[in-house]
């Protein structure tokens, strides 16, 4: 499976925003972006006019390395919003949000989307009761996510619990801390999800 393997904080740098794909370290004074902020390279610090096109490009690149998508799949989920009615934006975020990685890093069960991806991938969770380790899969309303019983003692997630404890979870989402669980009350709508992104610029993008 294709994946990233670079430096993840330069994705952040290059979008000019906290993607919070390192975990604590984002929420720390030792993120690059708040003490770089600007595109890495030579000419990061450049000053460039930027096209209706790099516009639209931008906002697609944001949200690809926001959840960890690579191409061939953003578009597929993509071509999967403009079959569902209403906007195909909002379609498109739902549908990223719905993964079950992502279920996992906003209910607090992991430090980043990529290390929910991991865990997902060795195990460690369980979808209404079974096992599971595909972690692009869809979560639907009223799907319950839990911790494997074994992988609860182990001290990688005594280690997440001290860390995300604290964070906030979204409102779609009913998390118990206490029994690792996490219930999908319900999908999220566009004002539940906090990406800093033009969907209607992805929109234009694959339209032309």
């Amino acid at each position: 499976m294709a994946r990233y393997t670079g430096a993840v904080c330069r994705l952040c740098r290059r979008e000019g925003q906290k993607l919070f794909l390192k975990g604590t370290k984002c929420y720390s004074e030792h993120c690059p972006v708040a003490a770089r902020n600007y595109a890495p390279g030579q000419h990061g610090q450049s000053r460039k006019k930027v096209s209706e096109y790099g516009l639209q490009l931008r906002a697609k690149q944001t949200a690809k390395r926001y959840y960890g998508v690579l191409e061939s799949q953003f578009r597929h989920y993509f071509e999967m919003a403009e079959r569902k009615p209403g906007m195909t934006g909002e379609n498109l975020l739902r549908l990223l949000e719905s993964r079950l990685d992502n279920i996992v890093y906003r209910a607090g069960l992991a430090n980043s989307r990529a290390e929910a991806r991991q865990l997902v991938v060795h195990n460690h969770y369980k979808l209404n009761g079974k096992k599971v380790n595909i972690p692009s899969l869809l979560v639907k309303e009223g799907d319950v996510i839990s911790v494997a019983e074994k992988s609860r003692q182990s001290e990688k997630f005594k280690a997440i619990d001290e860390t995300c404890g604290s964070r906030p979870v979204p409102m779609w989402l009913d998390a118990d801390r206490t029994n690792y669980t996490v219930k999908v009350l319900r999908m999220p709508n566009r004002d539940d999800i906090d990406l800093d992104v033009q969907e209607h610029l992805i929109v234009e993008l694959y339209s032309k």
